[in-house]
């Protein structure tokens, strides 16, 4: 990653000192890829920053955690940064880290950034999505290495200012969420069409061909069809030798923690999180598959019919997984307190980004029209778009169902979407549950209140009705 934004930085005009604690490598660099190209070696710490003009812009990318800070130090210390410096960390860093580095930095005249980096080896070299958050005050000095080394959508940079301390790569972290959702839908899809349909791998294909050139026109899409291509030297399609167990590198994790810490509703990144630590127990689900019985798939029926509403399926499932990630992001603003750009971070996410897709042009022209949309589903396209999958959707996590295929992406997308349309959930049972165990309180609806049960007011009932009866405070907002 490092060194091809260095060659894409250097293919942007701009002259990069370069630097790695392996010299070798360095040397090798310069040598090759780098030959001939405006890009200067250090093979000092020391040296790199006194290479540097002032006010030196220093970007990081090394393993998240410990290794960030040690760099830090290294820069501060032994390198001689100075107070008006930029460092700038463009690893996979946890957002509260970063936001620490901002005030740490701060405290010594040094403008921190955090920004995250998307489009792994090839979109470093070409143009990433690019995510800056931290000391705004360093905006106006990287602003054009970074907008010109971005990726374009429609001519704009997929980069744009983030928000204050950690809030760069708290989208980053979002962004990595949604793409493990993403991932997790695709795979569903894959197996439906494979163990529902009886589809070979170039089949499976040809639809993820097909469907790239529609509404779920994307990056993964696309990939997806490349690797239901592949064949290995026998002939055989080599995805099928890969064994089904999932690797993360808790990026996901993060986003569905902080979803509980919020208290936001974010189920199909939760899901897609734990289906992959269902993956990894292989060995368990190995002695599971012989002693627990199920359904064995067969399907009748028109099959190209059912593919249509698997593309809607996965379509509607997207829209969802979107909402929920910025129903997320909206309220991470209120919550630490930073202006967040919608419409921004959507555009970011159109291009270089591994969840780039058409899908975020119209996620972009919603927030652009309506900088305050509630949620994505009150939008006009996306409602429109939600309601005519609909059919479609329910079939498939139906038959899903009945055929004993997991779609647990699938499935809690649907089930958000019913509990988000449905004006009275049963929480109601859980508030008298609550209070009868605990005496934990309840309130009493507006149209139910009277002199009794008063309105806006915390209520414990004894329900054995042994001793007392109603208790009540007044609840001040």
């Amino acid at each position: 990653m490092g060194q091809n934004l260095i060659l894409n930085a250097a293919d942007h005009g701009f002259t990069v000192v370069a630097f790695n604690r392996t010299v070798a490598k360095v040397d090798r660099f310069l040598e090759n890829e780098a030959k001939g190209k405006s890009i200067v070696g250090a093979h000092s710490i020391k040296e790199f920053v006194q290479k540097l003009k002032t006010p030196r812009r220093m970007m990081l990318l090394v393993m998240a955690g410990k290794p960030v800070d040690d760099f830090i130090e290294l820069l501060l210390n032994e390198g001689g940064a100075e107070p008006g410096d930029i460092i700038i960390d463009g690893g996979n860093s946890h957002y509260p880290d970063t936001t620490r580095r901002t005030q740490y930095l701060n405290s010594k005249g040094i403008r921190f950034v955090g920004t995250g980096v998307s489009g792994g080896e090839e979109g470093a070299r070409y143009g990433p999505s690019i995510m800056p958050g931290g000391n705004e005050e360093a905006w106006p000095y990287i602003k054009d290495v970074l907008q010109n080394i971005s990726a374009k959508a429609d001519g704009e940079p997929c980069c744009q200012w983030v928000g204050d301390e950690g809030a760069g790569h708290y989208v980053k972290m979002v962004h990595n969420g949604i793409e493990y959702g993403d991932m997790q839908l695709i795979t569903e899809a894959y197996d439906i069409m494979k163990r529902g349909l009886g589809m070979s791998s170039k089949e499976i294909g040809d639809v993820f061909a097909k469907w790239n050139k529609g509404v779920l026109d994307s990056f993964l899409i696309e990939i997806t069809r490349d690797i239901m291509y592949f064949n290995d030297d026998d002939g055989s399609s080599l995805v099928e030798k890969i064994l089904d167990s999932a690797g993360q590198k808790g990026t996901g994790k993060w986003t569905a923690i902080n979803a509980l810490d919020l208290g936001m509703p974010v189920t199909l990144i939760g899901e897609a999180v734990f289906a992959r630590c269902l993956s990894s127990l292989k060995s368990e689900r190995g002695r599971a598959a012989k002693v627990l019985g199920g359904p064995t798939p067969e399907f009748s029926g028109d099959r190209e019919q059912f593919i249509d509403d698997l593309e809607q399926a996965l379509y509607a499932s997207k829209i969802i997984s979107y909402a929920q990630g910025f129903m997320l992001i909206q309220n991470a603003a209120k919550e630490y307190k930073w202006k967040l750009n919608k419409p921004e971070i959507a555009l970011m996410w159109r291009g270089g980004c591994i969840i780039r897709s058409v899908f975020l042009k119209d996620i972009t022209a919603a927030y652009r029209a309506e900088p305050d949309l509630e949620n994505l589903l009150f939008n006009d396209f996306f409602n429109k778009a939600i309601h005519t999958a609909q059919p479609g959707w329910r079939n498939v996590v139906a038959k899903a169902v009945l055929w004993g295929i997991p779609t647990p992406a699938f499935s809690t997308a649907l089930s958000f979407y019913d509990g988000y349309r449905t004006k009275d959930l049963p929480a109601n049972l859980l508030q008298a549950q609550r209070d009868y165990f605990g005496a934990h309180t309840f309130r009493i609806k507006p149209e139910s209140a009277n002199e009794k049960y008063p309105v806006d007011t915390d209520i414990h009932v004894n329900w054995t009705g042994r001793g007392g009866n109603v208790s009540a405070s007044t609840y001040t907002a």
